[in-house]
């Protein structure tokens, strides 16, 4: 039976959650927004505590890798880096975009036969954004996509489509489509990562220590001033 630490910082909820075998021991989530730099530590120390009071070995870390806020992923990564460095054990890394599936999929039983959408803001009219079945294969890879009116248009015309994430409110006002169908407040969540992360125990695909970076999707582009004369 394998002991997981669950981390999850990419948006603006900071979450963590201690599993063992698939059951939730604790869990701990701050909505407070761009508080993860402080909220985190904390919520680590006491899953921690906790684990060690119950004579539990850490067995891996899991931590969602992105896409989602450049500061929020590279917080979460760090602390899930250095617990796995220091504990060594294994380090899981979670696509937030698929977590953001599995939690619409716990929270809303939905027709297998439809398409998910998720989607996480990425400022202005832009969201990252993937199309997976309910078995989560990608059906289109995880981008960063502007939204108009013909966003998703081929799998709108084809079959309903989940829209769900804190980028798919966006979608409202430029998707008019009767197989659109959006979900509320699905955020993702440490608690939501469980299921991915036993999945990837048992596989033992794990990512590398050092190496591994989160997954941004876009990369910075340095702009020229304009001119002002």
């Amino acid at each position: 039976m394998a002991t997981i630490l669950n981390i999850e910082t990419s948006t603006d909820v900071c979450s963590v959650a201690l599993s063992r075998d698939g059951e939730i021991l604790e869990h701990y989530e701050n909505y407070d927004g761009n508080s993860h730099s402080t909220a985190l530590a904390p919520m680590v120390r006491d899953a921690m505590e906790y684990a060690h009071s119950r004579e539990l070995r850490l067995d891996a870390v899991a931590v969602s890798m992105g896409p989602g806020s450049y500061t929020g992923l590279r917080i979460g990564l760090s602390q899930a880096k250095g617990l796995a460095f220091g504990l060594e054990v294994p380090l899981i890394g979670i696509n937030t975009l698929e977590l953001l599936v599995v939690s619409a999929m716990f929270n809303h039983f939905i027709d297998d036969e439809v398409l998910y959408a998720p989607m996480i803001d990425a400022r202005r009219m832009e969201v990252y954004t993937g199309l997976y079945t309910p078995g989560l294969k990608a059906v289109m890879e995880p981008c960063a996509m502007v939204l108009d009116e013909n966003s998703l248009s081929e799998a709108l015309a084809q079959r309903k489509v989940v829209l769900c994430g804190n980028g798919s409110e966006k979608a409202k006002a430029v998707i008019h489509s009767d197989n659109a169908m959006w979900i509320g407040g699905v955020k993702p969540v440490a608690l939501d990562m469980v299921a991915l992360a036993e999945k990837a125990w048992r596989e033992k695909a794990f990512v590398d220590v050092a190496y591994s970076t989160p997954v941004y999707l876009k990369d910075f582009v340095a702009t020229k001033p304009k001119k002002l004369l």
